[in-house]
């Protein structure tokens, strides 16, 4: 035991609990920010155009316990790798890995998930934008309806950043539905890993990784997926895009019944389309008139 001096005044202390908080303290502190820390999946390629505003939007969110881990996917143009090395620079939430050869984005997402230090697991594409609350707005959600992965509703932008659409997140999610087509937008997705663990990755596909992971996400655990019908992000819609050439995409879908869910080619084929290509179908017609709602609608704001 000790004395010390305080305002003319002796107090006992003990020097063992003095030791274990200014232990403690800190190390608690370490722990309940990662607790709470969003680590935010990016991949990039050539992504100079666009880039900029797309990791602005995230260093700029309300909730601001986040990490942003960028993998680039062995990009050939000088500007992405001079954008990405200034914002290394400037912001220590960035951590940036270049790869020696190009992989694809589920790889390089994969790389970042891997590095990833936070509970929570966002995913953002580098021509895609957040709007400023939307990582406040969807932890408080998933917190409140306790659900392990968490997806929103998003506002399509083209090239010029003219609003050209709305995609309306469906409430709730399961195994069964996303069977059918991927009606969760790659951008929008959040899951928890104090309720998951950190056993997902992207399958090694050159496309539709995204899907691939949401279904063994839903296929091997009880989590609730939920989603937020409020519109947090801004997706950008290019004509040269990966997802923009439908037919290409084809053999990638039957791919991810093949290779996620284990069917035969036969099996893959037949459930392409018999069940993915009708439901896809409806998601497009439905998305015409979610948008035609949205445009008309802020024409008359």
């Amino acid at each position: 035991m000790c004395f010390m001096n305080v305002f003319g005044k002796n107090i006992i202390y003990d020097l063992h609990i003095t030791r274990f908080f200014l232990n403690f303290a800190p190390n608690k502190l370490i722990i309940d920010m990662h607790d709470n820390m969003v680590s935010v999946i990016m991949p990039t390629y050539n992504s100079g155009r666009g880039l900029c505003a797309s990791i602005d939007s995230i260093l700029n969110q309300t909730y601001s316990n986040l990490e942003l881990l960028i993998t680039d996917d062995h990009s050939t143009d000088e500007e992405t790798h001079v954008i990405l090395q200034r914002y290394m620079e400037q912001d220590n939430r960035v951590d940036v890995l270049f790869l020696d050869e190009n992989k694809g984005p589920g790889f390089a997402r994969d790389q970042s998930i891997r590095r990833a230090r936070g509970r929570y697991i966002a995913f953002c594409d580098s021509d895609d934008c957040w709007f400023p609350e939307k990582l406040e707005r969807q932890i408080a959600f998933m917190r409140e309806h306790e659900c392990g992965l968490c997806y929103t509703s998003y506002i399509m932008r083209d090239e010029n950043g003219r609003d050209i659409g709305l995609t309306v997140a469906p409430k709730r999610m399961t195994f069964a539905k996303l069977k059918h087509d991927n009606k969760i937008g790659c951008s929008t997705a959040v899951y928890d890993t104090k309720v998951l663990g950190r056993k997902y990755f992207m399958p090694f596909i050159r496309k539709r990784q995204d899907w691939g992971l949401f279904l063994t996400i839903l296929r091997d655990s009880n989590c609730k997926a939920c989603g937020l019908q409020e519109p947090l992000v801004y997706y950008m819609v290019r004509n040269n895009s990966v997802s923009s050439n439908k037919i290409g995409l084809i053999k990638y879908n039957i791919r991810i019944y093949e290779k996620v869910l284990g069917y035969s080619h036969a099996k893959a084929t037949a459930y392409f389309y018999c069940l993915f290509m009708p439901t896809h179908l409806h998601k497009l017609l439905k998305k015409r008139i979610d948008s035609y709602k949205y445009l008309h609608g802020k024409r008359h704001r």
